[in-house]
């Protein structure tokens, strides 16, 4: 029988996990090494071994009603996309609300976590913690939730650049960056074109004499600022937008890509990709178009070697005189304190069954929250498997047998690989709302819009044409929360809130276009969304709920 749980790390995954412990009755214990909760978000003047790190300016990608956990909307003054310091006091906000704080114990690290010789029976762990002091203890968990991120390892590719040992400037990994102060004047190449990439690019060329952003690949460039102004992901993350997607004359992503390419030519800028938008996570970057038009920032193919103070790119083109380069090239992923059984991989992601169990444990009690990626908010995926997590430790579901659950990770692999591109410092990806609802359905919290629409048309409608905001996922089920229906209504009205700082008479955001759609069709409206919500089903599982 599962009690007592371990949490290990207290950041945005670890944070849920131990709610969602509290919610079933569980008893979580936090093991965090810093001295804080936050995680990735808590930003330091200082790096830190194995520690994530992020860079003063970092602003979120997702809007607040996006990125919320499911039972505690933001605060509607909180702007749409949010700086660093302020989701910090939001998760510090939520930690306190649901008196998270004395489950967690801080300046604390795990150091192994191992089967008890009687695990077949009891399916108990021994883990190993070194406190602030140096002092070692051993503990006794019956289940065990692993929520570290994966932002701890820089990888630098050094091998890949010949000539870099001899360079005559400085070079760092992006998980160094803080700020560009002394960086005044110089003449810097960033290599890599992620999300950091690109924000540290713009960061320094306000100040640098001239800024390189050196990408192989290229990338599709989006802003947060969407459809009238309002927050891109809530105007175009809904569930009409993904039955949409699903019709065959737009299964290509060429008619969006078009429009990306009329906000501004993506090959004119140097930035055009070779893979389809949405087989990568995109560049967020709302300046990054402005600093290349006025020559702040210059695009380069990738680097070929290094020659004293050189840079030589694979086109043949030199820079001279470099006094700085910037690795935006990624993390390597991996948790030390797992036996190597549990570390397998399937292609480049570790196997986990629905990213979350690994199959050959004789008793499901251990997971793996938040090592995740998709074109959507970390919370509410982490909330989301964490709540089936708990379930399963309790007993209320059960999982598949080996045999299945190894299949089924195959299958999912060959079908990542195809849809996405996967690489070792990016080894998964999944289709966001897909991926929430093929969860929630096991849980039974995926809603039922034709119900919802039959018997409350106006939530139905948000539901439906709306953005998919994590409070979606408790209206009904296990975990319900009596203020969904009420947060979801009033979401628009969160997102508005922080603009009025200025009044000024503004139409209130519709869906009115959606609306007009639906209307135009409405003979066959009700068929689209009964076959929209069998679409959506997952394969009946013989090893159903217990």
């Amino acid at each position: 029988m599962v009690r007592r749980v371990l949490v290990i790390g207290a950041g945005t995954s670890g944070l849920v996990c131990i709610k969602t412990c509290l919610d079933e009755g569980l008893e979580p214990v936090c093991f965090e090494r810093s001295d804080d909760v936050g995680g990735l978000w808590r930003f330091e003047e200082s790096c830190e071994s194995e520690r994530t790190s992020i860079y003063r300016s970092l602003v979120t990608n997702t809007s607040k009603e996006m990125m919320c956990f499911s039972d505690f909307p933001m605060p509607a003054e909180y702007p749409n996309y949010l700086h660093n310091a302020q989701l910090l006091q939001y998760y510090r906000l939520y930690a306190d609300h649901f008196d998270l704080r004395r489950h967690i114990r801080f300046r604390t690290t795990v150091v192994s976590v191992r089967q008890t010789p009687d695990f077949p029976v009891t399916g108990q762990w021994e883990i190993e913690t070194e406190g602030n002091l140096g002092q070692r203890e051993t503990h006794i968990f019956d289940a065990v939730i692993v929520s570290t991120g994966h932002y701890t390892q820089p990888h630098l590719p050094l091998h890949d650049f010949p000539g870099i040992e001899s360079f005559d400037g400085k070079y760092f990994h992006s998980w160094e960056y803080r700020n560009a102060d002394g960086l005044q004047g110089k003449r810097v190449v960033v290599i890599g074109i992620g999300n950091s990439g690109g924000d540290i690019a713009v960061d320094i060329s306000r100040v640098a004499e001239r800024v390189y952003l050196s990408s192989r690949s290229g990338a599709w460039v989006v802003s947060r600022v969407g459809e009238g102004g309002l927050p891109a992901d809530l105007v175009q993350t809904s569930r009409f937008d993904l039955l949409l997607a699903g019709l065959p004359s737009l299964w290509n992503t060429k008619p969006f890509e078009a429009e990306l390419n009329r906000r501004f030519d993506h090959s004119l800028y140097g930035l055009q990709p070779r893979h389809g938008f949405f087989a990568q996570i995109p560049l967020v970057n709302d300046e990054l178009p402005g600093r290349i038009i006025s020559g702040r920032v210059q695009m380069k193919p990738n680097v070929k070697e290094f020659c004293g103070s050189s840079v030589v790119f694979v086109d043949g083109s030199v820079l001279d005189k470099v006094d700085v380069v910037v690795f935006a090239t990624g993390y390597n992923y991996s948790f030390p304190f797992l036996p190597p059984d549990l570390q397998a991989k399937s292609g480049h992601r570790l196997r986990l069954f629905r990213h979350v169990f690994p199959p050959g444990l004789s008793r499901p009690t251990l997971a793996v929250v938040g090592f995740i990626h998709a074109l959507g908010a970390i919370n509410p995926m982490a909330e989301m498997q964490a709540r089936w997590a708990t379930r399963v430790f309790k007993g209320l579901m059960a999982l598949p047998t080996e045999a299945a659950m190894l299949q089924d990770i195959e299958k999912d692999t060959v079908a990542m690989h195809q849809s996405f591109n996967c690489s070792k410092r990016s080894p998964l990806q999944v289709g966001y709302i897909p991926y929430m609802d093929s969860l929630a359905a096991l849980i039974g919290v995926r809603p039922n819009i034709l119900w919802l629409l039959l018997k409350d048309i106006r939530l139905g409608l948000q539901v439906f044409l709306g953005p998919c905001t994590p409070y979606q996922f408790r209206l009904s089920g296990p975990g319900q929360w009596a203020g969904a229906r009420k947060t979801i209504l009033t979401q628009w009205e969160r997102v508005t809130q922080p603009f009025r700082t200025r009044v000024v008479p503004v139409p209130e955001p519709s869906h009115g276009h959606k609306l007009r759609l639906m209307l135009a069709v409405s003979g066959g409206a009700a068929a689209l969304i009964c076959c929209f919500c069998l679409h959506m089903l997952p394969p009946l599982p013989v090893w159903g709920d217990l």
